[in-house]
């Protein structure tokens, strides 16, 4: 039986599937946060439509079950998903529920997609407590840090201000978040704010576990590990990815083969990502992105029961070839923050000639 965990309540959750969610403590702060938790990346729309009655359903479901952490920001979407999970949890429990936000990283046009400044992060949690329509953020995140130009200014002027907020009282917690995990630990290691949570994607998946050998660090420290990107984003979901997705073609094209190959053997590729994605090691909580209740359950599901034999046989056979890839096309570390800073420059030779 599971823990009944602060934020269980009664008449609300349904008491079975809180007993079978598991529950970790967030670093060594106060909070014990569920296996799986809330992505709110796909209610702005970053993989496409959804049925916005759907996804606020899908959230009612996943409180409901004991999921009780919501992870979103004001990039996605630019608002919209904060709006929508502000709508979906307006006439839930606010002790039913922790909420994750983030700062730095907001607009579509490259020049105004970033800003790490201390005034500009007490507007952005200013703004989406009015979204989200709560008085608090339980975890307040610096969003893709990797791409401030001088990471001086994450660790003396960006998180302090996160630390300022965090005594005033309007956050409770503070975390970071990245797609480079060695940025990660260089800003744990510089900053002088104390640092609750690390948040990594696509880097704990079948073909790339580089966050793997990092988790020790993070957790010699008392620093909660959030993982996110199950799917890597969609290379490994049953659809192509979307255009932005920074992936090489080398890297796509092994995907839509490994799709194939597992399709042609009676096998579900991305049955077989989620298993692996929600059975790693050494992580807090699993950051799941879903738009409807039918996704809601199926991660549900898969966090519950085992797969076959059969298919743990072919995880295996999967895991290897992807491993037999060159190391360097397994990720997009720089692919990025390369292409930002292509078209930060481009923008400054136009708006030359312009003048």
């Amino acid at each position: 039986m599971a823990p009944i965990v602060e934020t269980f309540v009664d008449g609300f959750h349904d008491t079975v599937a809180v007993e079978m969610m598991n529950y970790n403590r967030l670093g060594n702060t106060e909070l014990l946060v569920s296996e799986l938790s809330l992505g709110g990346g796909g209610f702005g729309g970053l993989y496409g439509e959804y049925d916005r009655d759907g996804a606020i359903q899908a959230i009612d479901l996943a409180l409901r079950s004991g999921v009780n952490l919501i992870d979103t920001s004001p990039w996605y979407g630019q608002g919209h998903s904060e709006q929508l999970i502000g709508e979906a949890v307006r006439n839930i429990p606010r002790q039913a529920f922790n909420m994750a936000d983030k700062v730095g990283r907001y607009e579509l046009e490259p020049a105004r997609m970033f800003d790490f400044r201390p005034e500009r992060v007490r507007l952005s949690v200013e703004h989406s407590l009015q979204l989200l329509g709560l008085s608090r953020i339980d975890l307040l995140q610096v969003h893709d840090l990797e791409f401030c130009a001088d990471l001086e200014t994450i660790v003396s002027e960006t998180l302090p201000a996160l630390d300022e907020l965090r005594q005033q009282g309007l956050v409770r917690y503070v975390g970071i978040t990245g797609y480079p995990v060695s940025t990660l630990k260089e800003v744990v290691k510089r900053s002088k704010v104390k640092i609750d949570s690390v948040l990594s994607y696509s880097r704990n998946n079948l073909h790339d576990n580089t966050l793997e050998s990092f988790i020790p660090f993070f957790r010699e420290r008392n620093i909660g590990v959030i993982d996110a990107g199950a799917t890597s984003m969609g290379l490994l979901s049953p659809v192509d990815p979307p255009d932005w997705h920074p992936a090489s073609d080398k890297l796509k094209q092994a995907c839509r083969e490994m799709k194939q190959l597992c399709k042609s053997r009676g096998f579900d590729l991305t049955r077989l990502a989620l298993h692996y994605f929600l059975t790693r090691p050494g992580v807090t909580s699993h950051l799941m992105g879903v738009t409807s209740p039918e996704q809601v359950r199926q991660d549900l599901e898969m966090s519950r029961e085992p797969i076959s034999a059969e298919e743990t046989v072919m995880l295996r056979e999967v895991l290897d070839r992807f491993a037999s890839l060159p190391a360097e096309i397994r990720h997009w570390e720089a692919t990025s923050t390369d292409n930002y800073w292509e078209a930060i420059n481009k923008a400054k030779g136009n708006d030359k000639l312009s003048v």
